[in-house]
């Protein structure tokens, strides 16, 4: 029976952070698929920009992020499941230093009175990680919305 509970605490975890935005749902949406933004904040960090993106935004499509990070590079990639135009967003990700290890993240936007509420849930996510993954992607949502405020709704609409 004990071999059973350790099988069972390391199942893979699903990890759930939200987040309101002032911005209206069209901008939060825009930010995780054009290059240029999303380059200013996903994966990266104030100390740590992001040193190359590709997205195809587009079901089946991929996207890539390159994070150079004392003197190595960090590459977070995936695909795109589902694109739902301003409400939400599936894909898978990997990191080329875990090839093996293909979690998944499902990103929906909630419009409200003003701006709007996105929650984030990542799947497949191993128990050791859980800690620090779910504190990455508050720090990265914090970073979506500190990018979303420094634009104005001319350079994202």
């Amino acid at each position: 029976m004990q071999t059973n509970l350790g099988m069972l605490a390391k199942r893979p975890v699903a990890l759930c952070v939200s987040r309101r935005f002032g911005a209206p749902p069209q901008r939060v949406f825009q930010a995780w698929l054009d290059p240029q933004i999303a380059g200013q904040w996903l994966f990266a960090t104030a100390l740590r920009p992001i040193a190359r993106v590709e997205i195809d935004a587009r079901v089946a499509g991929s996207f890539c992020f390159v994070d150079r990070h004392d003197y190595r590079t960090i590459e977070h990639s995936g695909e795109y499941i589902e694109i739902v135009p301003h409400r939400r967003l599936v894909f898978t990700l990997s990191r080329e230093s875990r090839p093996h290890l293909v979690t998944r993240v499902a990103v929906a936007i909630t419009p409200l009175k003003r701006g709007c509420e996105l929650v984030l849930t990542h799947a497949n996510v191993p128990p050791e990680c859980a800690s620090h993954v779910k504190a990455r992607w508050t720090g990265i949502l914090y970073g979506l919305g500190a990018t979303l405020d420094s634009r104005s709704d001319d350079s994202v609409a």
